[in-house]
């Protein structure tokens, strides 16, 4: 594989690298993680991720390796920014597509400018709850587990900052959006509170993160894309060594 592409060089794991992924969909970011780490052995390097994306959603996964792990927070605590569709006019327990739809509502009525106008509300400094299936951890136990045993639990409020909420297609029950918000703003929570704006309901139908801080996701390695480079590299290096 030709290192002509900037995205490609001789990688230094253990210093400390910063890797830009394109999530696939249905894996979570620990799956990515684990992809990489394994590609690395015999290497026993620290690595993780910055920003947790959900199974459901893709794009940009920022990984650390190494001495850069330390720089995780840091990364993390970027500005975000998405393209994504909710379906309006019904809603489901997880927010998105993970869970059956348990509601619906009549939306022949809606107008595009009462869609338009209803972006307002949620652009600037707010307060939301996180979704009860989330992994937002609650006396040490993620949220999600609870929700799927049918437990119930006390969701406690958050502030962000979503400086810009677009909608840049309407072809109703599904509208395109644009955001760019703070660290831990969920989109899902967002849609939903949309819904409940319009006197609906909505629910996320597909995410996609397409930028944090200033890193972009098409410069983003594809998940096997980087592994098999990571192979091909380490294949070389032996081969060397054996000649």
């Amino acid at each position: 594989m030709s290192t002509e592409n900037s995205k490609f060089k001789d990688f230094n794991f253990a210093e400390g690298e910063l890797l830009l992924i394109n999530k696939p969909y249905k894996w979570t970011s620990f799956d990515v993680v684990g992809k990489i780490r394994n590609s690395l052995k015999p290497l026993k390097l620290k690595v993780g991720h910055a920003g947790t994306l959900d199974p459901l959603a893709t794009g940009l996964l920022i990984i650390c390796t190494g001495k850069l792990t330390k720089q995780i927070d840091t990364f993390q605590a970027e500005e975000k920014e998405y393209t994504g569709t909710m379906i309006l006019g019904a809603t489901t327990p997880s927010f998105d597509m993970e869970t059956e739809v348990d509601q619906t509502f009549d939306i022949s009525k809606t107008t595009e400018g009462e869609i338009y106008a209803a972006c307002k509300p949620f652009i600037g400094d707010i307060e939301q709850y996180p979704p009860a299936h989330s992994a937002v951890k609650v006396n040490g136990e993620r949220l999600y587990v609870k929700a799927r045993l049918g437990e119930e639990v006390e969701l406690r409020k958050r502030f962000v900052s979503v400086p810009a909420f677009e909608i840049t297609r309407i072809e109703l029950p599904e509208i395109d959006f644009r955001i760019v918000c703070s660290k831990g703003t969920y989109i899902r929570s967002l849609i939903s509170d949309f819904g409940k704006t319009l006197n609906s309901g909505a629910y996320l139908s597909k995410l996609t993160r397409t930028r944090s801080g200033n890193f972009l996701l098409k410069d983003a390695f594809e998940v096997l894309e980087l592994v098999n480079y990571i192979r091909s590299k380490k294949e070389e290096v032996k081969t060397a060594a054996e000649a």
